[in-house]
């Protein structure tokens, strides 16, 4: 019974972060933008830091500095002048490397770079079950209200623009939403995994799905099982729980491609 209670809150965010990361990662295999969610979980670091310096929630001072970025990415990809992946490999490193050197520097307060990085799920506590429940819904809603005008954008902007779609706005939505999600993500599995949670899920899904709506359900499903593995193998082997998770869906994705294969 005390080892429930002690992974219990761990499962619940665990479990919800999969269910979102199931259609957003959907959109982003469709949308080939694994190098925006990298910008994105790149700069986490430096929100992370500037929450610390702040006295703020750290879950607040990512939001604010992911959101940031997203709105810069947006701009970004309106420019001619400079190739869009150069444009993420600057921000993103220079972003990480800001949050590195201000972190250095804070003598009196000591940021677990590990956790950060990998992910401390073992850790959470019902304080964060609530934060991530709260940006889960909010995100839910988003995508049903989007679904649609998202789906266009993605498969076709020229058509979406024709159709009167608003699809600078749209992609700067998904953009946003891209960073609520690693706001709440790095807590699971870490800035360096989070993108991977998103992508992996769904690019196994992808094999199986007929329809969009069948991939974002798989890939939701995909997600809650690598969770539910990847805590358990953490607990059983003393693994770090956040690549013991990424690592249950990679055997998963291996699974579906061995079974596309045969």
């Amino acid at each position: 019974m005390e080892i429930i209670e002690l992974i219990l809150p761990s499962l619940i965010v665990g479990l919800m972060l999969a269910a979102i990361c199931g259609p957003l990662g959907s959109f982003v295999v469709w949308g080939r933008m694994s190098y925006f969610g990298d910008t994105l979980a790149h700069s986490a670091l430096l929100g992370m830091t500037l929450g610390v310096i702040f006295q703020i929630h750290p879950v607040i001072g990512v939001l604010a500095i992911t959101i940031a970025v997203a709105l810069v990415l947006s701009v970004s990809q309106q420019q001619r002048k400079l190739a869009n992946d150069a444009m993420l490999g600057i921000i993103a490193h220079g972003t990480l490397a800001a949050g590195l050197v201000i972190a250095s520097q804070l003598d009196t307060v000591r940021i677990d770079l590990m956790a950060f990085l990998f992910g401390d799920l073992l850790s959470v506590n019902y304080q964060d079950v609530l934060w991530v429940a709260a940006i889960c819904i909010i995100l839910g809603i988003a995508l049903k209200l989007l679904w649609n005008n998202l789906l266009s954008t993605l498969v076709s902007s020229e058509i979406a623009q024709a159709e009167g779609i608003p699809i600078h706005k749209i992609r700067l939505a998904l953009l946003i939403m891209l960073a609520l999600l690693v706001a709440i993500g790095m807590k699971v599995v870490g800035a360096l995994l989070i993108t991977a949670m998103m992508i992996i899920p769904a690019a196994s899904a992808r094999r199986l799905a007929q329809t969009p709506e069948q991939m974002a359900l798989m890939a939701s499903i995909i997600g809650v099982l690598a969770v539910i593995a990847g805590l358990l193998s953490s607990f059983i082997w003393d693994t770090p729980t956040g690549p013991s998770i990424v690592l249950c869906a990679c055997l998963l994705f291996t699974a579906t491609h061995l079974k596309q294969s045969t």
